[in-house]
């Protein structure tokens, strides 16, 4: 990576902040103040900068401003963007209007390494950028948010199937599987091949053997990449997204030849994520698709984060679909509108539905009623909650 000229230092203390003057470096390191921490995780997920206003942080899902922080003029915005990016970067957003760029820089706290994705942008009024904080470590299944261990060790324990992990965007669906495949290398023997975009968890074998792949830089597409996958002897498979037609035919293909597949989806709820997998494909396929999927999936997971009563940061509520031969039947017939009913009366096979666990969420103290209502997916989950 090329070095930024000197006047593109990381270490210049350029903006302004009440009394004080603050470098890029300070501010992406204040993620780690005490303050903004919970059980060592940060609670701040991305710094936002843009021309024409002050420096703002995400925080449990929140944006805020920088405390008395100046506003960013272009010039501003440059000297605090271009110092993460390499010098063929900054040269390219600094000489086409048009250009954006994916970039990565890692930045060493206290003696522990870190790593920011940055995507640096032009818009209406100048200069932006979005830097994200890769998590900096693998948190344990146990704090994850599953409901009980029962349902991570089956699946940690499975040889083959999809394992579906839905959500929308940062509700921590890469969190749950990257602990799911941490637990796995730890535990047993196993090939596993990640699809990553980009790679987020740094993996280092243990038990099991372990490649990471990132697209753009060893692969160019998912679709590609599960291709070479499986002529690689894997035993598991993590698809980072599953974006076409081509990739969710592959993923379901390797599920059902005796893989082990792990995929995120951005979808609410269980069922939307059945729905969503559906209509990838064309009409005239649903029914072989619907076969299909009643065949190879396993487990769907979906969850959300959930502001913590006591305000200090956020809860992982998540709910769970497993494919038992009920389930297999309604996705064959399409009769997806009974498989909520399903679930709830699917306790036995650690099944769960997201009302359900909202309710034992707030019931344990742990969120307020009015975000169970807020997060659940059925508005009769009002009717179930005790009265405010």
């Amino acid at each position: 990576m090329s070095t930024p000229p000197d006047s593109y230092d990381p270490q210049r203390k350029a903006y302004k902040a009440g009394e004080h003057r603050y470098s890029i470096i300070d501010l992406l390191s204040s993620a780690f103040d005490p303050e903004y921490m919970r059980n060592g995780m940060p609670r701040i997920s991305d710094f936002h900068i843009k021309t024409g206003e002050p420096v703002r942080f995400r925080m449990d899902q929140e944006l805020y401003s920088v405390p008395e922080g100046e506003r960013l003029t272009q010039e501003l915005c440059e000297d605090l963007v271009y110092p993460l990016l390499s010098e063929f970067d900054w040269k390219q957003m600094r000489d086409d209007p048009m250009a954006d760029v994916d970039s990565s820089f890692p930045l060493t706290i206290a003696d522990k390494s870190y790593n920011f994705r940055i995507n640096a942008f032009h818009e209406n009024d100048g200069l932006a950028a979005v830097i994200r904080l890769l998590p900096p470590f693998i948190p344990k299944l146990e704090e994850c948010g599953f409901p009980s261990d029962r349902v991570w060790k089956h699946i940690c324990g499975m040889q083959q199937g999809l394992v579906i992990v839905s959500g929308v965007t940062g509700s921590g669906k890469s969190t749950t599987i990257a602990s799911m495949l941490d637990a796995i290398n730890q535990s047993s023997a196993r090939r596993v091949i990640t699809l990553e975009d980009p790679v987020e968890y740094l993996f280092k074998s243990k038990r099991s053997l372990i490649s990471q792949r990132e697209l753009g830089r060893h692969v160019s597409t998912f679709a590609q990449g599960l291709r070479s996958a499986l002529r690689e002897d894997p035993d598991i498979i993590f698809v980072g997204e599953i974006r076409d037609l081509e990739t969710a035919s592959l993923a379901l293909a390797a599920a059902e030849t005796g893989h082990l597949v792990f995929a995120p989806l951005h979808t609410r709820d269980a069922i939307g994520a059945l729905t969503r997998l559906i209509d990838m494909f064309p009409a005239e396929r649903e029914r072989e698709l619907s076969t299909q999927l009643s065949f190879s999936l396993a487990y769907v997971l979906s969850q959300k984060l959930v502001p913590r009563a006591d305000g200090n940061g956020r809860i992982v509520a998540m709910e769970v679909l497993r494919n038992t031969p009920q389930m297999g039947n309604f996705m064959r017939s399409r009769k997806l509108h009974q498989i909520y009913s399903a679930m709830e009366t699917g306790g036995d096979y650690g099944m769960l539905t997201m009302e359900r666990r909202l309710l034992e969420l707030h019931e344990e103290g742990l969120i307020s009623r009015d975000n169970a209502i807020f997060y659940a997916n059925r508005d009769d989950i009002i009717g179930r909650l005790p009265p405010a």
